[in-house]
């Protein structure tokens, strides 16, 4: 979205240093980010995003926001008392300009961003539609993710994140979606959030702030999960049923040996055969989801599922790889919660193997109940006569079956030298939460210097 810094200073209350007429075309946050032309917003957080004003305009950014005063550097400024707040602030004004846009947001406990990626996959078929950037969810992402949309944009979707009471609510005050996507609720963030009633509870802000139905409002609702069906209660947009269910479903479900799923897609406007793109059997209800709004949206079915086939997937998610040593690599590493770890032991056990090993790292942000849920994990995996290997990660050591704990990414490779290394036969998950880093692990994995 292009812009003025006259329109900028007008839109965040700011004074302007240098010539307003200097035009500006996509914003970010991150100096390592820019691109030529760009906004940069230095925010104020553990580091001071002004310490990188210089590196960004180096970098071509045409101007910045400052709530330090100009930098001495040869870009022109908009001084701001806060430039979060700036942020938002031009934020809504990108919202205000999009006008009729449809805005789709998506929340949920897991598939939030494969659901994204794979409803701008299917509307970006018949139009030009602008998406979250990797998980953009949060008081920054949102606001970036408005105004990267382009001027002509057709259709926004943005993936929206809670850590606590009233985040989605007033996410939604600023994007203003029209249609919400909720695709399940479990435990995640219960460290902040404490309990599943209130990760519901967070989680229905998406479709409490809606417009009403009469309005264009549209809440899409998993009929296979209890908590979000009963969302139709709170919302006074008109809602659309998928999943196990619902009005938009699967039939003659069916995986392949790299656990492409392929299934028949019924919906009220009749059905086509989908070949998934996203890997597992849990990526279903995320597919339908994204078919669901395609099809309130006029995508056709024969677009929706060749949208479905070919999205373009965020990194570190349901990976299907080969080791050096030529076992199958389940790179799910982007981060863990229960459910999502439950989806990938089944999709692990899933895999033709005659040997498989889960390489789990922490669950994080449970609260009171990292120490069942661990557990829990280690116990499914025994049933599934998984292996497991726990990296940083004692918690899993006390459910059923044997579990080896390493210390860290070399602590977890010599484990899996000890089982006689990685071969043809094995299949081997690696999975936990961001602050795991395990990504480290699969490079090295996929490299073969190691194991």
């Amino acid at each position: 979205m292009r812009w003025t810094l006259a329109e900028i200073a007008a839109a965040t209350g700011g004074r302007l240093h240098g010539d307003g007429s200097v035009a500006v075309d996509g914003v970010t946050q991150d100096s390592r980010d820019v691109r030529p032309g760009m906004l940069f917003v230095p925010l104020v957080a553990e580091r001071d995003g002004h310490d990188f004003v210089t590196d960004a305009v180096a970098a071509g950014a045409s101007a910045y926001l400052t709530a330090r005063g100009p930098s001495g550097v040869d870009a022109a400024a908009v001084e701001v008392a806060d430039t979060q707040a700036a942020l938002t602030a031009l934020a809504r004004r990108a919202r205000h300009r999009l006008g009729s846009v449809p805005v789709v947001g998506i929340t949920g406990s897991v598939g939030k961003t494969t659901t994204k990626d794979l409803l701008a996959a299917v509307l970006g078929q018949d139009r030009r539609v602008c998406a979250s950037t990797r998980s953009f969810n949060n008081e920054i992402g949102v606001p970036i993710t408005l105004l990267s949309a382009p001027d002509d944009a057709e259709a926004l979707v943005v993936e929206m994140g809670s850590r606590g009471p009233g985040h989605i609510a007033e996410l939604c005050r600023v994007a203003r979606p029209t249609m919400g996507v909720i695709t399940t609720v479990g435990l995640s963030h219960t460290s902040e959030l404490g309990s599943l009633g209130a990760v519901v509870s967070a989680k229905r802000e998406l479709v409490e702030g809606l417009p009403a139905a009469a309005d264009g409002g549209v809440a899409f609702l998993n009929a296979g999960v209890p908590e979000v069906a009963a969302m139709a209660h709170g919302t006074e947009a008109r809602v659309v049923t998928y999943g196990d269910g619902g009005e938009v479903s699967a039939q003659s479900l069916e995986l392949d040996d790299e656990l492409t799923p392929r299934f028949v897609l019924h919906s009220p406007s009749g059905e086509v055969a989908v070949e998934l793109g996203a890997r597992g059997a849990h990526s279903v209800d995320n597919a339908l989801a994204a078919a669901a709004v395609g099809i309130e949206l006029g995508v056709s079915l024969d677009d929706v599922a060749a949208g479905l086939a070919e999205p373009t997937l965020s990194p570190l998610r349901m990976e299907v790889m080969r080791t050096a040593g030529g076992a199958r690599l389940l790179n799910d590493c982007y981060n863990a919660n229960p459910l999502s770890m439950r989806a990938a032991l089944h999709a692990l056990a899933a895999l033709p193997a005659q040997r498989r090993i889960a390489v789990l790292g922490t669950m994080a942000e449970l609260g009171d109940f990292e120490a069942a849920e661990h557990a829990a994990a280690a116990s499914l995996a025994a049933r599934l006569d998984i292996a497991v290997v726990a990296v940083d990660a004692p918690g899993y050591s006390s459910g059923e079956g044997d579990v080896i704990d390493a210390a860290g990414i070399d602590g977890a490779l010599a484990a899996l030298r000890d089982f006689g290394g990685l071969g043809a036969g094995d299949a081997v998950l690696v999975k936990g939460s961001r602050v795991a880093g395990l990504e480290r692990l699969v490079e090295r994995l996929v490299a073969g210097a190691d194991a």
